[in-house]
């Protein structure tokens, strides 16, 4: 890989993040935690190079804590 795509690359964003809602949409906070975290690291193995991984947490972590 090259480096993070910025671009939109999701052929059906509004459904994504419809199943995404979904998914979580009954379960406690604990465990809405436990899935983020694990589709996070079936994503990131999936992906697998580490400084597009690095990249991405860098863009995800961008700004938030300026809102504290």
């Amino acid at each position: 890989m090259s480096g993070l795509k910025h671009e939109p690359g999701i052929s059906d964003p509004d459904g994504f993040y419809q199943q995404l809602i979904d998914a979580v949409q009954r379960l406690s906070p604990d465990d809405a935690l436990a899935f983020s975290a694990r589709l996070n690291l079936l994503l990131a193995n999936h992906v697998g190079d580490r400084t597009v991984l690095g990249e991405a947490i860098e863009a995800a972590r961008k700004g938030l804590e300026d809102q504290k």
